[in-house]
């Protein structure tokens, strides 16, 4: 029996959920991640990210 496909809204899903166009977007085929996401996340990486809310330092919002 197939598994119906069911919708459902940012406070439903669970923090381990990855959306395209919320979470990421692709462009010239890389994946950029988005503020929203690397907020969540809750880290800066170090990685120079487009959307990066962390102004290089470790767990500090701009």
């Amino acid at each position: 029996m197939a598994k119906r496909a069911t919708q459902t809204n940012e406070s439903e899903r669970s923090d381990r959920s990855f959306v395209e166009g919320v979470d990421f977007y692709f462009e010239d085929g890389l994946m950029v991640l988005t503020e929203k996401f690397l907020r969540r996340r809750g880290r800066c990486c170090d990685n120079g990210c487009r959307h990066c809310p962390y102004d290089g330092k470790r767990d500090t919002a701009k």
